[in-house]
């Protein structure tokens, strides 16, 4: 795959100074007033001023130069504008007025490490010791930023713009509902749904396993109840445990470890999905402001409600 990885995002606030406070109690690293970084990632978030919120730019890693100009051509088959200059490859998708931009960009690596030990029904792999999870008093740090979740006005010309345009693969899909693309072995890097206007459903962050994500929702929880969205869970397309919070602009943001992995074509068949499973395997019932936000109203007309 010419593409491999998501390097940044820039999303359009209201009230930047509120929303960097956020994130970075959320765990990511300043790397400025209003840039933030990743444990594995590097600058992964960038939050600039707008009228209302929105994902401004969204930053796609590539293998070499040479795949910019293999993706230029996909997209000029497409008919979509575009800009391949100094080093990069910039192109806007009408459907969710995101501005993508790749540039050739390193890998993510990683040491492997061991296994957690998981005590189970005839099973002692941790003896004479705490859990490890119980035991953490470090706060909660974001590996790498892993998907994004978008409105589209035209869901169908997005997913064309994602797939055949830019090289996206996808992974799993709800007819009519959602779209998991995918630009790397993750199960999914972009989502598309449908929408009446664009604007970002949330972003999510992979964080070492289930422990840290509880350790991660409760921290942010803290004198903060109205930030809880939906959680804790475990979905069934891309199998990850999750749980949503909501930052002061009204975006969701995710905290998810144990997602699923495709690092062979042929092996993964995407699915089709068309009952609860698209949702979620396990958790709480689904709070109708994720399905539809509570400011959604405000950003069809363009006002901003947080």
């Amino acid at each position: 795959m010419a593409l491999h990885r998501l390097t940044t995002i820039t999303i359009g606030v209201p009230n930047v100074a509120e929303t960097a406070a956020y994130y970075a109690e959320f765990g990511l690293s300043r790397n400025g007033e209003t840039s933030f970084t990743t444990a594995d990632g590097g600058e992964q978030l960038r939050l600039t001023h707008s009228p209302t919120r929105r994902l401004v730019e969204l930053g796609i890693g590539a293998e070499d130069p040479d795949d910019l100009h293999r993706i230029a051509s996909r997209l000029a088959r497409l008919g979509a504008a575009h800009r391949l200059a100094d080093g990069r490859l910039t192109a806007t998708d009408p459907g969710t007025g995101v501005t993508v931009t790749i540039a050739p960009s390193p890998q993510i690596s990683r040491a492997a490490e061991p296994a957690p030990h998981y005590n189970g029904p005839g099973r002692t792999d941790r003896v004479d010791a705490r859990a490890p999870g119980v035991l953490r008093e470090t706060p909660v740090t974001p590996r790498k930023l892993g998907h994004v979740v978008l409105g589209s006005i035209d869901q169908e010309g997005s997913q064309r713009f994602f797939t055949e345009g830019l090289g996206f693969k996808s992974s799993d899909e709800v007819p009519g509902i959602a779209a998991f693309l995918r630009c790397s072995s993750d199960h999914h890097n972009v989502l598309i749904q449908p929408a009446p206007v664009p604007y970002l459903h949330h972003t999510s962050w992979e964080v070492e396993d289930v422990d840290e994500i509880g350790r991660g929702a409760h921290h942010m929880l803290l004198g903060h109840p109205e930030r809880h969205v939906w959680g804790l869970g475990r979905h069934h397309i891309g199998s990850n445990f999750f749980w949503y919070l909501k930052d002061p602009a009204g975006n969701f943001s995710e905290y998810y470890s144990d997602l699923d992995c495709i690092v062979n074509d042929a092996i993964w068949k995407p699915e089709v999905f068309a009952d609860l499973r698209a949702l979620y395997n396990w958790g709480p019932p689904v709070p109708p402001s994720f399905i539809e936000p509570e400011d959604l109203g405000a950003l069809m007309t363009g006002a901003h409600s947080s």
